[in-house]
C-alpha cells in the first residue's frame, strides 16, 4: 500500500467531510488520534468541540441557530479504561456502552447502520486505541451502504497491531464534493510521517483542511510509558 501524507490528502480533498486519523508518533512514544469535522450547512458549521470528562462532545455555538440536532451533536470521544473510542456520530455510545458489558468493538457496531441522511446515507466511521504494557493496537471501521443503496448495509472492520514508528490510518465519510456525496472507498489509508510534536500536528491538520468548511479539530497523544495524555481542540468559532 502507498504511504500518502495525511496533509496533501486533505488539501486536495475541499470535503472529506468528517476524519479520523489513528497512528503512532515518530518517536514511537505516543499513541494519537485525530478527528475533525466540516460542514456545508450553517447548522452543520454552526458547532464547536468541548471537552466532557476525559472525552469531547460537540455543542453548538450560537443555540439560537441549531435547527436540528440529529446527527449534529454527538460525543466523538469517550475513554473506557485503557481504550479511547473515536467516532463520527452517536455509536461512540454504542461501543462504550456495549464493550462495558464485554462485548467486542466489532460487535458492538454491529447493531448500528449508516446515517439515516438520505440521498447521502453517510458512512459511520469509529475508531478505538488499546494501550496496554507500553504498546498499543487499535482498529477501525466504516458502516456504508453499497453504491448508495440504503437497502444494503455494508460493515468492514480493519485491525492494526503493533504499529510502527510515523506510521498510522486514515479513514474519512466522503471521497470528495458532490451531490450525493460521494462516500468513501476501500480499506483506511495508510499514512507516514506523524510528528512528536502535537502542537505541530494539530495545526498541519487544521492547516490544510479546507478554509470554508472545516469546524473543528480534536488531537490526542497519549504516552505509552505513563498512559497519560495531552489533548489540543480546536474550533473555527470563537
Amino acid at each position: 500500500m502507498v504511504v500518502k501524507n495525511i496533509y496533501d490528502e486533505l488539501k486536495n480533498n475541499p470535503y472529506p467531510g468528517r476524519g479520523i486519523a489513528i497512528g503512532r508518533s515518530e518517536n514511537g512514544k505516543n499513541a494519537v488520534a485525530a478527528y475533525f469535522i466540516m460542514g456545508r450547512s450553517e447548522n452543520s458549521r454552526n458547532r464547536v468541540f468541548v471537552e466532557e470528562g476525559e472525552g469531547i462532545k460537540t455543542q453548538a455555538f450560537d443555540p439560537s441557530k441549531l435547527t436540528d440536532p440529529h446527527l449534529i451533536i454527538y460525543s466523538p470521544v469517550k475513554v473506557l479504561g485503557n481504550k479511547t473510542i473515536v467516532t463520527n456520530g452517536d455509536q461512540t455510545d454504542t461501543v462504550y456502552d456495549l464493550m462495558n458489558q464485554q462485548q467486542t468493538f466489532e460487535q458492538s457496531l454491529r447493531t448500528r447502520e449508516f446515517e439515516d441522511d438520505a440521498p447521502n446515507y453517510t458512512p459511520r466511521i469509529s475508531g478505538i486505541i488499546k494501550t496496554d504494557k507500553g504498546g498499543f493496537n487499535y482498529a477501525m471501521n466504516i458502516i456504508k451502504t453499497e453504491n448508495g443503496d440504503p437497502e444494503t448495509c455494508i460493515r468492514s472492520t480493519f485491525s492494526y497491531n503493533n504499529p510502527k514508528n510515523g506510521m498510522g490510518h486514515f479513514i474519512h465519510t466522503y471521497m470528495g464534493d458532490g451531490s450525493p456525496l460521494p462516500s468513501f472507498e476501500g480499506e483506511p489509508e495508510l499514512i507516514g510521517s506523524i510528528p512528536d510534536d502535537i502542537d505541530e500536528f494539530a495545526d498541519k491538520l487544521w492547516d490544510n483542511l479546507n478554509s470554508d468548511n472545516k469546524v473543528s479539530l480534536f488531537v490526542r497523544y497519549i504516552s505509552l510509558e505513563t498512559g497519560e495524555y495531552k489533548t489540543r481542540i480546536i474550533n473555527k468559532n470563537k
